[in-house]
């Protein structure tokens, strides 16, 4: 049985093929309008990341 967390906020980084994924709420994809297969860029940014939509 799986643990369901308390704060929707916090994720775990999971194992997928030879990469590791992390999951996003889906209310903030659909606040983003963010789909499936929706190219998106990815900075560092000091302790942490950047997340943003790709623009041609």
């Amino acid at each position: 049985m799986r643990r369901k967390l308390k704060n929707n906020e916090i994720r775990k980084i999971y194992s997928h093929g030879n990469s590791l994924g992390v999951t996003l709420p889906r209310e903030v994809l659909d606040e983003l309008r963010w789909r499936k297969g929706q190219k998106l860029v990815i900075k560092k940014r000091a302790k942490g990341i950047l997340i943003s939509d790709w623009e041609k």
